[in-house]
């Protein structure tokens, strides 16, 4: 690889460069830019038009920011890998014209209709399985041997399929950013950065919990936190940024707590827990789905045209780097300088969690370094949490033998343990349905 220590570092990729999340990354990249240099960035999208967009906006930040750096986007996969070095992946399988049939079809049926949990989780997974393979072998066959740090959800899903797909790459790196808000949202209950903060964390992807969070003089803070919550609410640190179906799920981590007071809580665990209370307030008609396209979407757009319009990011509300985008970055700079920092990661068990399954891919505190993700052991986990997280990686694994197998039985059996459906006559409807959906996307079920 290409030394990233020197000005004419490394070749970054973007997989998925028509995201909203984009103008966060290439921003996070501006501010890095001394500890994490790169040569070149390029934006690679099947979506000509929606890269476009981002790409114009990108071509003024760098100019203003970033001069040195070279910069195209691409929908060519051989031109963007070509001899890289880093790929940042954030793909959507079927955008969001699927991403409303795996919200929608779940609450016709009265089951929690989100993205990655639950049946839609499931559909995302069948269909996001074969696209994420695709991008580790072109970006094996046109590249540098680059790492591969992957975002896409269902990261659950897809990190315990690419395990099983390339057990040997210790280069692909399955992260998920939610940890990291949670952190940071804990941190400004606290007055602190959430640098300021070790979390010790342990669960699967969304469905997960903080079990200490220390600060700079060992003390745990968890109990601190817990009463505020209980006393005062919780919202995430971007509020003000966020869609509104986003502060009532933070909102719920106070009802979590009430409940079950042990331990902190990913927001996602929401949709585990009280399933029925989800769909009661959910909208089939209006899922959030629409909220982003209406909310989100149409912001980072807007701004972007703007931006390309007035010819300068000076000002513009996208001129500003955001958690998710750090941590991407600040993990990969962690790579090329070894410098040894803590995340939370996506990693296969291995003995990080003694009493459960050992081939589960688990979300837990780490150390980022030249050889990769090396997490911590954390011992044994409760019965609650274990009763917990061995459904759950029961029927993440099953959905990936489903996908393997193209076996309808393993895919029934799949959604039948999902806590969110239970019911096994339920759960044939709901896979009937999702499947007349996704016929282009899954395997033919048998």
């Amino acid at each position: 690889m290409s030394d990233p220590t020197e000005k004419t570092g490394g070749i970054a990729v973007i997989v998925g460069g028509g995201s909203t999340w984009t103008p966060g990354i290439l921003k996070s990249l501006c501010e890095h830019r001394e500890e994490f240099p790169l040569s070149e960035l390029r934006m690679f999208d099947i979506d000509a038009e929606r890269q476009k967009i981002v790409g114009e906006f990108a071509r003024i930040l760098f100019a203003e920011e970033y001069p040195d750096l070279k910069f195209s986007y691409s929908t060519d996969k051989a031109r963007a890998y070509d001899n890289c070095d880093f790929v940042f992946c954030q793909i959507r399988t079927g955008g969001f014209a699927m991403r409303q049939t795996d919200e929608q079809i779940p609450l016709a049926h009265g089951v929690v209709g989100q993205e990655t949990c639950g049946p839609g989780g499931f559909a995302y997974g069948l269909r996001s399985i074969p696209d994420m393979i695709e991008v580790v072998r072109d970006a094996r066959r046109y590249g540098n041997d680059p790492w591969i740090l992957n975002y896409s959800n269902p990261a659950a899903i897809v990190a315990l399929a690419l395990q099983r797909e390339f057990p040997n790459d210790r280069k692909i790196i399955n992260m998920c950013d939610q940890p990291v808000n949670l952190l940071a949202s804990y941190a400004k209950l606290l007055g602190l950065s959430r640098h300021d903060l070790r979390p010790q964390y342990i669960g699967l992807n969304h469905f997960g919990w903080f079990t200490r969070l220390t600060d700079a003089t060992g003390r745990d803070r968890l109990p601190e936190l817990r009463s505020k919550i209980l006393a005062e609410g919780f919202l995430p640190a971007d509020a003000a940024e966020r869609d509104p179906s986003w502060l009532v799920t933070y909102g719920t981590v106070e009802q979590i707590l009430r409940d079950f007071p042990d331990y902190l809580p990913n927001t996602y665990l929401q949709y585990y827990l009280y399933p029925e209370q989800i769909v009661e307030r959910s909208d089939p008609l209006h899922t959030r789905t629409e909220e982003v396209q209406n909310g989100r979407e149409k912001r980072v757009f807007r701004e972007c045209l703007r931006v390309a319009a007035c010819g300068t990011a000076q000002g513009s509300p996208l001129n500003r780097s955001e958690i998710h985008a750090d941590m991407i970055v600040e993990v990969a700079a962690s790579i090329v300088r070894n410098l040894h920092r803590e995340f939370i990661m996506i990693v296969p068990n291995n003995g990080v969690v003694a009493n459960f399954s050992q081939d589960a891919m688990i979300e837990c505190l780490a150390v980022v370094n030249a050889n990769g993700v090396e997490p911590y052991a954390f011992g044994e986990i409760d019965s609650f949490m274990k009763g917990l997280m061995e459904s759950q990686f029961a029927y993440e694994k099953l959905t990936v033998d489903a996908y393997y197998e193209k076996s309808y039985t393993k895919a029934l059996q799949a959604l039948t343990l999902n806590r969110t459906v239970v019911d096994a006559g339920k759960a044939r409807a709901l896979l009937n349905d999702l499947w007349d959906v996704n016929r282009d996307y899954w395997p033919e079920l048998r």
